[in-house]
């Protein structure tokens, strides 16, 4: 027992007392902050498009109109959203949170996606065809200054039926914002023109279109009087992030324990340690050194984001508190935490015992890396259908109970379920704990290159 705290105490401290460790632990939830923000200040910093409208001929009266209105209506929409994300924020703090900063970041996120400009005098007086392709061409290229450069041209016209139609150029093929919008504005416009056709007055039209419900959400489940809050939601949030930070603390566990397990088969540390320990006390002490590693990671980032979140959102630690103690996700967190981590630990524990380098890992990694992308695509559809069959089925597989479960957990799983599930994981961690020793124990005491054949044969042998 003292030889293999010995080997778990010296597997920790070869990890944590490097300065990579701790950079490597700090780079995660800051490049995790960063992917979340990146679309964001992408959607902010985009530019707007600058667009030329042209009406071709006098059939097309009327279609650039049509256009601004989409714009305006647009606008409106936007400073609409702003106004509601001011309201949820202030409601949702306590009247802590500051409006102007949020209507602010809520209009660099809602920028309209083009502006109308005159059009340039070539492309006006050019006769329709060649020459006119030419002064449009020559307006969206990179070579032309900035100062005349277009990022799109749009000509208005109506088919032979009479509906609207229009030819959209662009400085980029892959750029289909102009193209989007200018379908939408004119099927708006076509809906618009079919109503007054109809009889139907154009201010009724446009009072239609314009109109946007206020919508509440109730449910019988709800913390407060019925209505759904952000505290509501949380939970679901917090399922599906508990899952995504099991999934990168085992998987980093469990990664770091196959390269150290490699790279003392192949420096011959691995023989030196079985000259003074059984491989059982090496295989326990180094899955509960890497465990306390992974333990140390848990805590650092758990205890960063709650430091941030009292910082900057006390009333959201709040909820998060209550949420992880009173609803008791913290516990099931810990549970699945322990058996996932058993359970991934062994198996690449016992595939480094068979690997010198990490080609020789591939064989067997690749597969199993495989069925790890599953629960990372399953997890996202546990916030609308956590229930749904196929989920359900798939969180009894042990591989990914502990992924599946977390995300699920907002759902108020069935107690009887989550034992279920829980107990068959850990039965599964403890089959794994017994042929991946044997496969660690015959790994460790030969030469024999990593494959399924020699795999199987360890496990079947036990290494005799």
């Amino acid at each position: 027992m003292n030889r293999m705290f010995l080997i778990a105490r010296r597997e920790y401290a070869a990890y944590a007392m490097t300065v990579g460790f701790w950079v490597s632990l700090l780079a995660f939830p800051a490049f995790a902050v960063l992917g979340g923000a990146v679309p964001a200040l992408i959607r902010s910093s985009e530019p707007v498009r600058e667009v030329v409208i042209v009406e071709e001929g006098p059939q097309a009266a009327g279609l650039a109109a049509s256009i601004q209105d989409a714009l305006r209506r647009d606008a409106d929409r936007q400073r609409e959203r702003a106004d509601e994300a001011v309201k949820k924020a202030t409601a949702a703090s306590g009247g802590v949170s500051n409006p102007a900063a949020t209507q602010g970041a809520m209009a660099a996120l809602s920028r309209p996606p083009l502006k109308i400009v005159d059009t340039p005098a070539d492309i006006a007086s050019a006769a329709p065809g060649q020459t006119q392709d030419a002064a449009v061409r020559r307006h969206l290229s990179d070579e032309t200054p900035k100062d005349e450069r277009l990022d799109a041209v749009v000509f208005l016209t109506r088919d032979a039926q009479g509906k609207p139609a229009a030819r959209v150029w662009s400085a980029r093929a892959t750029d289909d914002t102009v193209e989007d919008f200018v379908r939408d504005a004119l099927r708006s416009a076509n809906r618009k023109t079919v109503f007054e056709g109809a009889g139907i007055d154009a201010g009724v039209v446009e009072a239609a279109e314009q109109f946007r419900p206020d919508v509440k959400a109730f449910s019988p489940r709800s913390a407060g009087d019925g209505e759904v809050s952000f505290r509501d939601r949380l939970p679901m949030l917090m399922g599906l992030a508990g899952g995504f930070l099991l999934w990168s603390l085992i998987i980093t566990g469990a990664s770091i324990l196959l390269n150290s397990v490699m790279e003392e088969k192949s420096n011959k540390i691995l023989e030196v340690l079985l000259s003074s320990a059984s491989a059982t006390e090496i295989l326990a002490g180094k899955v509960l050194g890497v465990a306390m590693l992974t333990l140390t990671m848990m805590l650092a980032w758990g205890g960063l984001g709650a430091g941030v979140l009292i910082a900057f959102q006390p009333q959201y630690a709040v909820m998060a508190g209550d949420v992880l103690w009173q609803g008791g996700m913290l516990a099931w967190f810990i549970a699945f935490m322990v058996g996932g981590y058993l359970m991934y630990a062994v198996l690449f524990a016992a595939i480094g015992a068979f690997c010198e380098t990490p080609r020789d890992a591939q064989t067997l990694m690749g597969p199993i890396m495989m069925v790890l992308v599953v629960p990372i695509m399953i997890m996202t559809m546990t916030l609308r259908s956590p229930d749904a069959p196929l989920i359900q089925y798939l969180s009894w597989v042990p591989f990914f109970t502990p992924f599946l479960m977390m995300a699920r957990l907002h759902s108020d799983v069935p107690l009887v379920e989550l034992i279920g599930a829980l107990a068959g994981m850990f039965a599964f961690a403890l089959l794994m704990v017994w042929v991946s020793g044997r496969a660690f124990r015959a790994g460790a005491l030969s030469d024999v290159k990593l494959s399924w054949k020699s795999f199987v044969g360890a496990v079947r042998g036990g290494g005799n």
